[in-house]
This record gives structure tokens, sequence and C-alpha cells, in this order.
């Protein structure tokens, strides 16, 4: 038999299929996932991907390899592409600081941002409740944490910082208060408005933040507060800075935005590593955009990096270890526009020719594929279509939902489902206190 896998239409033979069974195991319950802890082996950064960011699968089996690996390898955080503030109140929570919420919903219900649905799900409830529960007993420097990467919540960021300041530190305060005045014309739109009013007048308060961050890092050794309060708040200054610059870019269009996003990310990422100490290990939940290394697929040629790509190049590739998630068909969270109402919506069979058809001719089951050298000599360097499903999605255009790719170049393994279901968002659940019968780990 042979089917076609590339844009021109060349057929390979059954022995890519074959190669696929031979180098991949089914995947039917937790234990089927020792094989990849195994495989993992000493790796220090784990990055476990998602193909949309509305698929209840994806977040479950993320929960159950995280599980396994702060459990059996000691991996001291989550982080995730999430805002640090939301984020840092989850961490709060699930290490049991004082005043930090009686509940893993009542925490999650407080994040606000679309898509409100990416963190504020049954599924992430049900992970921060295990956190809670295995840090129990712990002291306080193996406790697991949960974090967020990204670096979209300028006016959060600034408030916490003002929040934090007026407690500690009444000078850096009044730094603080002129940088947030700067930005406090445009506050109707968060950055958009501020984006858009760049592009019509020289206008910047790139020098303010900047103030902001070099003073409180100036006097940051004089605040006695807990270890993670200060942390988090030079974190939430170097979040002010980087998004300060990442709005003002994103309206002029090209790479410039995305690489100062995803470097704001893998730089979050080794701020998190030395706060954890010598032995940290941590685990990184981000769409296969962030955490696929970027030089295997089209991205490169356009000027991008992303996270998987800059952590192979920083800490060395056995150290890092990239797993990529698809499927082959089903239903997806999303919204038709950016900021529009979160809908449930079909996930079509994928399209012929691409990695999840090729997946799915390989029996129709669940499995983890291993990328090792067998898989590389098979595949060379052959683009194959990958589907990437954003929070906006029109299942009508599919087609334009594929990431050209060399698959065993961009991800260590691959977790393929051949078919999967939304994901259970906590705004739209008709009872709060009931989780949906169809979550299948519980807690």
């Amino acid at each position: 038999m042979k089917i076609s896998l590339s844009e021109d239409g060349h057929p390979v033979s059954r022995a890519l299929i074959n190669s696929v069974l031979e180098n991949s195991v089914e995947l039917n319950t937790v234990v089927d996932l020792d094989r990849l802890t195994e495989i993992i082996g000493d790796a220090k950064y784990v990055l476990l991907g998602e193909a949309s960011h509305g698929t209840h699968e994806y977040y479950t089996w993320r929960t159950q390899i995280s599980k396994k690996l702060i459990e059996e390898k000691g991996f001291s955080f989550i982080a995730v592409e999430g805002d640090w503030p939301d984020c840092y109140a989850v961490n709060r929570y699930v290490k049991n600081y004082p005043d930090s919420g009686n509940s893993a919903i009542e925490v999650l219900r407080k994040f606000n941002r679309w898509p409100t649905w990416m963190w504020a799900n049954w599924e992430t409830a049900a992970l921060a409740e295990w956190m809670r529960k295995h840090n129990e007993n712990l002291p306080r420097n193996e406790k697991a944490g949960f974090y967020g990467l990204d670096v979209y919540s300028l006016w959060e960021s600034m408030e916490a910082i003002l929040n934090y300041l007026a407690k500690v530190d009444q000078q850096a305060l009044e730094t603080a208060k002129k940088a947030f005045a700067c930005f406090e014309p445009y506050s109707a739109e968060e950055g958009q408005a501020y984006a858009r009013a760049t592009l019509v007048v020289p206008i910047s308060c790139e020098r303010e933040v900047i103030n902001l961050l070099t003073e409180i890092r100036s006097r940051i050794a004089r605040y006695n507060t807990d270890h993670e309060a200060v942390l988090s708040a030079e974190q939430n200054a170097v979040v002010a800075v980087n998004a300060e610059k990442y709005y003002r870019t994103m309206v002029r269009g090209g790479s410039k935005s995305w690489n100062i996003r995803d470097r704001h990310m893998m730089d979050t990422l080794n701020r998190l590593m030395l706060f954890h100490g010598s032995q940290a290990k941590g685990i990184i939940w981000e769409h296969n955009t962030h955490i696929g290394d970027a030089r295997a697929t089209e991205m490169t040629s356009e000027g991008m990096v992303n996270v998987g790509e800059l952590a192979r190049e920083q800490h060395g590739e056995k150290n890092c270890f990239a797993v990529g998630f698809g499927s082959y068909k089903g239903t997806v969270i999303a919204g038709r526009n950016w900021g529009d109402e979160m809908r449930i919506m079909p996930l079509p069979n994928a399209a012929q020719g691409s990695w999840e058809y090729l997946l799915h001719l390989c029996g129709a089951k669940d499995r983890i594929v291993i990328m090792n050298d067998k898989m590389k000599n098979q595949f060379g360097n052959r683009m194959i279509r990958h589907r990437a499903v954003g929070v906006v999605y029109h299942p009508e255009q599919e087609h334009r939902n594929y990431v050209p790719s060399v698959m065993p170049l961009r991800y260590d393994a691959f977790i393929y489902l051949d078919e999967t279901k939304a994901l259970h968002p906590l705004h739209i659940a008709k009872d709060p206190h009931q989780m949906p019968e169809t979550y299948p780990f519980g807690v």
C-alpha cells in the first residue's frame, strides 16, 4: 500500500507505517506511560505539547505524565502557557500558602482573560487538587509548583507590583505608579490599545517599565517577605517590560513579536530553574507550536524561534525531552473569532496525507510513538503536514491548520489519540460543584 504524505503528493510505502508500528506502544492505561518515563531518563526539561488549547485528553494525559515525573523523578514544577499572576495564585494554592483559597475551582474561576477555558477548566482543577494533596506533608523546598510562562498580562502584572510594593517599599512604589500612569490612557483594551497608539504617534512606556524593573532588582535584597513573593514581584516587573515590547511590535506584523514572546517564556523557565536550585527539573505545558523544535518546521524560514528550539540550544538535547500530541478526529473548544464565546466544535478527520492520518492508518489506536534513530532514518528530512488548532478555529477551513514538519526531529516522542473530545470549562459548567461524569482520572 502507498499513501501520499508530502506536499507534492510523493507516495510513501508501507515501510513507513511498519516503522511507526515497530517504534511505538499502544496507550490504553496509565501503566503504558512507563515506557515514556523510561526513555525520558534523566532529562531536566520535559516539554508536553498539545495540538489545540481545548482538548480534554491532552490535559488529562499530560496530568498523568506530570504526576509520574513529580512522584518518581522529583520534578520541581509545572510551567504552563498561561499568565504569571493568575498561575501564581494557583501555585500558592497547591502549596497551601495562607489565604490562598478554599478550592482549586475558587482560584481558577478568577481567570478572566480570554480564552478563559485554557486554564479555568475541570481538568486543571483536578491537577491542582492532586498537587495540593501531594505537597501537603512535604517541606517547603520540595513542594511542586505551578507557574505561568506567558507575556500577555501587562495590566495584571502592573497591579500585582503596585499591591506588593505598597506593603514593602514605598520608594519603589512611586516608580511603579509612574509606569502604571504611562499605560493608563490605554487601559480599556489591555495591551492592544497601547499597541495601536504607538503606530499613530511615537509614544512608548518602555523607559518607565525598564526603570521599574531596574529599581526592584536593585532593592530586592531588602524585601523580607516569603521567598516566592519576592520572586513573583521581580517576575511581574519582567513581564511588564516584555509585554510592553510585545504589544508594541505585535501591530507591526512579522516574526518579532512571536520571538519576543517565546524568548520571554524561555527566560522565565530559566529563572524558575535557577530559583529551584541546581537539582531542579521542570515540566512545560504548551502548544505543540511552542514545544516542538521550530528548526524542524517552516518556522525557521520565517525567522521564528520557539521554546523547544531554545531549550535544546541552551541546555543540550540530552537534557530536553519534547512530547508532541495530536488526534485524528473528535470535538474541541474554541472561538470563531478572538474574544468570541467559547463553543464546542467538530474536529474533522485529519487531512489525507497528514501525520495524524498516517497514525490513524496504523490501526486507529491510541499510541506513544518513540522518535528514535530508526524513525529518523526512516523519515529522513521528509516534511509531513501536522495539525495545529488555535483558540480561534474554523473547522470548515481545516486545510489551513497544518504545519509541515520533520516529525522525528521536532519531537522526541509523540502521543497519538485517535478520537478526542472537548475539555470542560468551569465558566459554563451547569453545576459548579459537580465534576463532569466523563472525567476519567479524578483528582
